[in-house]
């Protein structure tokens, strides 16, 4: 069997704050529902407070192109205030794994997203669907937290955002199903 092809995302962010204030914002999950754009009707679903920590499961409630589908996420790394990652549990994506990088930097915050995805379906037809489908709904969702991120914080006109780059990524080792 053939492996589906994988892809990346890669972007950056600088803000003129501290690393630890970026963080705190970050780690509270309720906080997404503030940088995700409206067409995606993302709502939390797990009940608050929400511990983070390693293992933390949480279920969310979205809407892509119209159909409606839950998520499940758990962190499965949280290093407080360097790094953490979620990985899909259950989703619309085969895999999707999202590593958030918190460095200080030149005075403020550089946050660094990568994220690794496989489309569901058949693998032949996964360039097509990511080129028209996924990768413009990525690129908006991305854009539009940049953006989010720097009136949150009050930092448009301050802040730095890097392009948001989408490839198709290297193969594991290890197989993709």
């Amino acid at each position: 069997m053939a492996m589906r092809p994988a892809y990346r995302l890669d972007t950056w962010l600088w803000l003129p704050l501290a690393r630890p204030d970026v963080f705190e914002f970050f780690a509270n999950p309720e906080n997404l529902e503030r940088i995700t754009p409206s067409f995606l009707s993302f709502r939390v679903l797990t009940p608050a407070p929400i511990d983070m920590r390693r293992g933390t499961r949480i279920d969310y409630r979205l809407g892509m192109r119209g159909l409606p589908m839950k998520w499940r996420s758990e962190i499965t790394t949280w290093e407080p205030p360097l790094r953490f990652v979620d990985v899909q549990v259950r989703g619309p994506y085969r895999h999707w794994e999202h590593t958030h990088v918190f460095q200080e930097r030149d005075g403020g915050t550089f946050i660094t997203d990568r994220v690794r995805y496989v489309l569901r379906g058949p693998g032949f037809i996964a360039p097509a669907i990511n080129r028209l489908l996924v990768v413009p709904d990525l690129t908006r969702i991305f854009a539009f937290r940049h953006q989010a991120l720097q009136e949150i914080f009050g930092a448009p006109g301050h802040a730095k955002a890097g392009p948001i780059s989408i490839s198709r990524a290297r193969r594991r080792s290890r197989r993709q199903g």
